[in-house]
């Protein structure tokens, strides 16, 4: 094997030309990225999505010497220099060329993958501080902070069926069934390593997920970043996947298996506020770069985070070229946004005087609007099939309708208010659900304004409000039962299902991030149930297209029963793309009801398809023992009806055959 022998002159040669003087004031080395045309002008639009190639660190080869080339934006440092383990961690150990556009580069001779390093910046006081690179591909595991040269390309693919496939799906009328894993505490090695690593957990997932029928795995942040009890919240890299799992190799290796198996990847990305700690991103020259300068505009008061500063074109570079990295470099299928409602809204969460109107004098961000089209326009015009996902809490319009068309863009929105009313209602005990009917029926008036996620997600499990089964109000009879019954609510009504792991076996404590999750309970009959429940629900969500097809279409839904209060029943259709029915009836008391008439749009045999008092869910087994014919006798506006038998705190699915 032939090795690169480095000579003396060679280093000389080239360590002349990446030299910087001690006060800053130099011009752009030979040796420093040359923006073509078309890249400065995006650069300077603020919508240049592929900075990663230039910036950060780039191991290569130049004058047939092996090492880095570093570039990163610092407009107002009078020096910086790359300090790492070479050079003893000092200043002056390798300076960077300045240049117009605030960008220092440089080659560093000898220096190769695996080795730390930080940027050390003289700001315009005189003060010396360390910086981790923004743009860095690679961490040390926390609580070290260095970044680590990688080079993230080249990797060896073997997904093209999923990628292929994936570029032609529409995925609004696909089945979507989303699984929202932390990946540290979804489950714990058993030697006592802190966690299982990437290639561990993408077999496991896979196995699991085939198993229950999910077909998207939705990560809480994987980015890096330094405390674990933000979940990943507080991200410090934003192109880099957390080394708590696991090298970027190996996190290639975990996207790869999960396509490989038809399992999509989804990740969280938070570009709506970023953590204080001193190596990251705030300050990052001395100065606000990323950030605004007024904190009535750059903190956040609830998460004493910084806010990006959306209407400056270098962080608005950094911001995109992160979600594009994602899509490119790792193969993910798709993005949810955190928090785009404090995004939105320049008073978000702040009091009169503690916020600063936009150049009309109004509450909305402009900048942030604009970041969020130009996100989604670039991620989908770019990678076909891909999703974007908005968790989005207000009555904002058009989150999820095209930017041609005045909207944002994103391809879906969590839908926070069914969440809320839903959980309300189950929560009260049945005997009082005959007055607040209209917490379940209000929400089709809306349902179709957007195309909805419905999620039941970590947010729900956490700060004290419990588990969802331990917020299900009666005995513990009661308990599964409510908790059945609102998970069939969650997956026969019109949007996408996404569930946080532990719910699917009605894991008891509330969710911790510090262990695993309480597997031992699937050995219980009840817990075991509501598992089975899960699986069939994805099973029949997917076999079923009236259940998926016109999930964001009116035409998907129709009412037959929404106002028996007194016996907290509802009764709806759903329609599929070419005549496909399915009627969902669902009862929120724990008393069941004979002979209960449901009428139906068209005549003929009604093969119930699921039951959540099936046995094998812990159920009391009341049914309709398979088939139902209806019979000529109008009911609720339509011709034919169904004589049911509705079990206690259920959901029943029968399909037209």
């Amino acid at each position: 094997m032939s090795r690169i022998v480095t000579t003396q002159r060679q280093r000389h040669r080239i360590a002349e030309r990446t030299r910087s003087t001690s006060d800053g004031s130099v011009n752009a080395s030979a040796e420093s990225h040359q923006f073509t045309p078309a890249e400065l002008a995006a650069l300077q639009r603020g919508v240049n999505c592929s900075m990663y190639r230039v910036m950060g660190a780039h191991p290569e080869q130049r004058d047939g010497v092996s090492g880095t080339h570093f570039a990163v934006w610092a407009p107002n440092a009078q020096e910086v220099s790359v300090v790492c383990d070479r050079n003893g961690w000092q200043h002056n150990g390798f300076y960077l060329y300045g240049s117009n556009e605030g960008i220092w580069t440089g080659f560093y001779p000898d220096v190769g993958e695996g080795e730390t390093y930080k940027y050390s910046l003289k700001t315009k006081t005189g003060d010396i501080i360390e910086k981790t690179d923004p743009y860095g591909f690679r961490f040390e595991h926390p609580p070290r902070t260095a970044s680590i040269v990688c080079d993230v390309s080249g990797f060896a693919w073997n997904d093209s069926n999923w990628m292929n496939s994936r570029a032609q799906t529409d995925w609004s009328q696909k089945p979507v069934s989303i699984y929202e894993v932390h990946l540290g505490s979804w489950k714990r090695p058993w030697d006592n390593r802190p966690y299982h690593t990437y290639e561990e957990l993408a077999k496991a997932l896979c196995e699991y997920c085939h198993e229950m029928g999910f077909t998207h795995l939705q990560l809480m942040p994987i980015t890096e970043y330094p405390f674990d009890g933000s979940w990943g919240y507080q991200a410090t890299g934003y192109f880099a996947p957390t080394s708590r799992y696991g090298s970027p190799e190996e996190f290639h290796q975990f996207v790869d298996r999960c396509h490989q198996e038809g399992i999509g990847v989804l990740i969280d990305w938070v570009p709506a506020h970023f953590p204080t700690d001193a190596h990251s991103l705030g300050k990052f020259d001395g100065t606000s770069c990323y950030e605004h300068e007024d904190p009535k505009q750059g903190f956040h008061p609830d998460w004493n985070t910084y806010i990006f500063n959306y209407g400056r074109h270098e962080v608005r570079n950094f911001l995109l070229s992160s979600a594009r990295f994602w899509c490119d470099v790792y193969h993910i299928d798709g993005i949810r946004v955190d928090a785009v409602a404090s995004m939105l809204y320049l008073d978000y969460s702040r009091e009169h005087g503690q916020w600063v109107p936009n150049r009309y004098g109004g509450r909305e961000n402009l900048e942030a609007i604009q970041f969020l089209k130009d996100f989604n326009s670039s991620l989908h015009g770019e990678f076909p099939g891909i999703l974007t996902i908005a968790e989005e809490s207000t009555a904002w319009g058009g989150v999820s309708r095209p930017v041609y068309d005045g909207g944002l863009g994103f391809s879906m929105k969590w839908d926070m208010g069914w969440m809320n009313d839903s959980l309300k209602y189950i929560r009260r005990d049945s005997i009082y659900r005959k007055h607040h009917q209209n917490e379940l029926s209000f929400r089709m008036i809306y349902a179709f304004t957007e195309n909805f996620v419905l999620p039941l997600s970590h947010d729900e499990v956490v700060h004290g409000k419990g588990s969802l089964i331990d917020q299900m109000p009666g005995d513990e009879w009661q308990k599964f039962a409510n908790l059945r019954v609102l998970y069939g609510y969650q997956y026969t009504t019109p949007g996408k299902p996404l569930l946080f792991m532990g719910g699917e076996f009605a894991q008891w404590k509330e969710w911790n991030h510090d262990s695993q999750l309480d597997w031992d309970l699937a050995q219980y009959d009840r817990h075991d149930g509501i598992r089975r429940l899960i699986g069939d629900l994805n099973r029949v969500t997917r076999e079923t297209p009236a259940l998926h097809e016109q999930d964001f279409l009116q035409e998907g839904f129709s009412w037959i029963q929404a106002d028996d209060w007194q016996n907290s029943i509802f009764a709806f259709c759903r329609h599929g793309n070419d005549g496909d029915l399915a009627i969902v009836v669902l009862n929120f008391t724990p008393m069941s009801r004979e002979k209960y008439i449901v009428g139906v749009p068209k005549a003929g045999g009604y093969r119930e398809i699921l039951n959540s008092d099936a046995k094998i869910y812990g159920g009391g087994n009341i049914g309709n023992a398979g088939l139902v014919m209806s019979k000529p006798v109008k009911m609720h506006g339509h011709p034919q009806s169904l004589e049911l038998t509705i079990p206690p705190l259920a959901v029943i699915v029968l399909q037209a055959e």
